[in-house]
């Protein structure tokens, strides 16, 4: 089991988020045609091959789906992307989205996490998508400095009355993604990468098969498992083709480059943006808060 006594000498700033996802999907009409109906995002940008989407009401791109031709679905097992999370801004529009989507007969996940509480969904191509709202960070618990999270089920009644009588109109301005969870190889490359490279802290340790990380005290920003075999899906599969980290400054990128470094990686530094892949393949790129430009 990998401990969480120590800290990484160099940590992210506490204001670190994730800022978006880019996803290779075999269809972009299709996957567009979902995105939009069953997850309510809006669509910012359209090209033939691409797409930028957002919540309604905002303009911040959270997620590119790309495609190029012979993309096949996303074989299961693969390293990578577990599921993206979709974090609406509170209980209420959770229970809407609820109210919505079990009404469309689709296949879902539900749990109580004791820290949020989580809806799961997965694409047209079988990518994992994670729809939640947090609980407040008061009733956050914590024992023998790690943080308790639990896979519990979710009272969906609860949730869904949460929502009131307010129809769903798509996701809500302020909706943002929370976390992205992956499937890795090994959980002690996994710290080694994250908490010793990326510089993040480890919140949650004992969970079984698991580890997640974050910057400033969340719950996780990151979360890595070693629930599939592997191995890293092909370029030519529906996969998760990066991530996208923000901190606040460049300053902040150009002292995360020489931590990377000095853990033994080796980023790519282009126009102020900083790209390094896990040991897996897993590509996940840190801009500044402050660079206006889009994914």
């Amino acid at each position: 089991m990998v401990s969480g006594s120590s800290l990484p000498a160099f940590r992210l700033p506490e204001t670190t988020h994730v800022g978006g996802v880019h996803l290779q999907v075999s269809d972009v009409r299709a996957s567009v045609a979902y995105y939009e109906r069953v997850i309510g995002f809006r669509v910012l940008d359209e090209a033939h091959d691409v797409a930028t989407l957002v919540a309604r009401g905002d303009d911040h791109p959270l997620v590119t789906l790309h495609t190029v031709a012979g993309v096949t679905p996303a074989r299961r097992g693969s390293y990578g992307l577990y599921h993206f999370a979709i974090l609406v801004p509170d209980r209420s529009a959770l229970g809407r989205f609820a109210a919505h989507v079990t009404s469309l007969n689709l296949r879902i996940g539900m749990a109580d996490h004791l820290v949020s509480e989580a809806l799961y969904l997965w694409d047209p191509d079988g990518l994992g998508i994670e729809v939640y709202a947090d609980r407040p960070r008061e009733m956050w618990v914590q024992r023998d400095g790690e943080l308790v999270m639990t896979t519990d089920p979710l009272d969906l009644d609860d949730v869904i009355a949460a929502g009131g009588d307010l129809h769903w109109d798509g996701l809500p301005p302020g909706t943002t993604l929370g976390h992205v969870h992956l499937h890795v190889g090994g959980l002690k490359d996994a710290d080694n990468f994250y908490a010793g490279g990326l510089g993040f802290d480890k919140t949650v340790w004992s969970y079984p098969g698991a580890l997640f990380f974050s910057a400033g005290g969340y719950h996780h920003h990151l979360g890595t498992n070693i629930w599939s075999p592997g191995p890293a899906p092909s370029s030519q599969e529906a996969r998760l083709l990066e991530w996208e980290l923000v901190v606040p400054s460049v300053e902040d990128i150009m002292a995360l480059e020489k931590n990377i470094r000095s853990a033994g990686y080796v980023p790519e530094y282009a126009n102020d943006d900083l790209t390094v892949a896990d040991p897996w393949g897993t590509r996940v790129r840190t801009r500044a808060e402050t660079d206006a430009r889009r994914l």
